[in-house]
């Protein structure tokens, strides 16, 4: 008797020391340090492919890069933030995150809405400019989620009919301010999400056979302005448009290709500082980080973006449920859709869709959700016991 009391002491959790299974104790830390590591890099590449013009125009060449480290610390809280508390959780708030986003995404439409560069997709809240489309990816990555997640076989039927329908809805708002890149990426999640939860590859191939015949369409029916049309196309013949998205995509080839091996220097870079190549410091990051710091640069970033695919991938496997697989996978369809498309672009092998590259461009809006995204996987990861 004594024996089993002693037995059913020993059992207990010492006073001040934490469980086996507490969630602090499965940190993904590799993970955590490759994505500083990331926006580090992406800190100091908006400086330098920004201190030339800002300085130009009269204003402080630190300028861009002290918001970003702004934007950066914001962020980085989010993601503890988000860690802080169960994925599980998710499923009760998506609802109304995908509500909000679905009203913000109207709202941009209206007078609330700023416009640059023919675009109306930002909100202004006095100081502050965000772009509901970044929030609508992490509201249909959990709706998405949190709706095949429940299926006990395949999705079949209405599922996957339910699931295009919530892509759909700010997917096709979206358009109209227009944003293709984002709407894209949202395809990209959709598809991975579908093929995770274990939709039979007769559905996949009949739902990328009606994308393909829908690019198709909006192609020849007049839905997309010139100057749209001339973007999605024109790396499949720069010469078709040498003085606008030709020009472009001419001159981000020649900075990549001018950094050879090493690079020519941070800050040194004559395209980037020149203004050769447009929207440098967001789009075309990448043609700042081919010249400045060249192949060895290049593969130190492209190295870093591995290390964080590998992680997120891990945690999709070890996952202890089909919701939290969901959301690492949709997560790193994200990431991995946004890095191949922007960094594409950059030299002549995919349409340029003003995709920014997740962690190195500047911009809040996209830089904190990136930090959200990852928080969603950091809370996978430490939840998986």
């Amino acid at each position: 008797m004594e024996l089993g009391r002693v037995e059913r002491i020993g059992r207990q959790p010492i006073p001040g020391v934490l469980s086996a299974k507490a969630p602090i104790r499965h940190i993904d830390m590799t993970l955590v340090l490759t994505s500083l590591a990331l926006t580090a890099f992406g800190t100091i590449m908006v400086w330098s492919a920004s201190h030339a013009r800002l300085e130009s125009e009269g204003l402080p060449s630190r300028f861009l890069f002290d918001r970003q480290v702004v934007f950066a610390a914001v962020g980085f809280g989010l993601m503890i933030f988000v860690a802080t508390f169960s994925y599980r959780r998710y499923k009760a708030w998506g609802p109304l995150l995908y509500l909000g986003a679905i009203v913000m995404l109207v709202a941009v439409l209206t007078g609330l809405g700023s416009s640059a560069a023919g675009a109306q997709r930002w909100i202004n809240v006095g100081f502050l400019q965000f772009q509901p489309s970044e929030i609508a990816k992490i509201a249909v990555l959990i709706a998405v989620a949190a709706l095949l997640g429940e299926q006990r076989s395949e999705p079949r039927g209405l599922a996957i009919v339910a699931a295009i329908v919530l892509s759909s809805l700010p997917a096709i708002l979206i358009y109209f301010q227009p944003d293709l890149g984002t709407l894209l990426v949202f395809v990209a999640m959709l598809v991975t999400m579908l093929l995770v939860s274990g939709t039979r590859a007769r559905v996949l191939l009949l739902l990328v056979a009606l994308g393909i015949v829908a690019i198709v369409g909006v192609l020849h029916l007049g839905l997309l302005q010139d100057y749209q049309v001339a973007r999605l196309t024109g790396f499949l013949d720069p010469t078709a448009d040498p003085q606008r998205t030709g020009y472009n995509l001419n001159q981000a080839i020649i900075a990549v290709g001018s950094g050879q091996l090493a690079g020519k220097g941070l800050f040194s870079g004559s395209q980037t500082n020149l203004d050769f190549v447009p929207e440098v410091h967001t789009d075309f990051i990448f043609t700042a980080i081919g010249e400045e710091l060249g192949f060895i640069g290049a593969i130190v970033l492209l190295t870093l973006f591995a290390i964080f695919l590998w992680r997120g991938l891990r945690i999709a496997m070890l996952s202890k449920d089909m919701f939290g697989t969901l959301l690492a996978s949709g997560v790193v369809a994200m990431v991995a859709f946004q890095m191949f498309i922007n960094i594409g672009m950059t030299i002549g092998v995919s349409p340029i869709t003003g995709i920014p590259l997740p962690f190195i461009s500047y911009g809040g809006s996209s830089l904190m959700t990136t930090f959200v995204a990852t928080g969603i996987l950091l809370n996978v990861h430490m939840r998986r016991l």
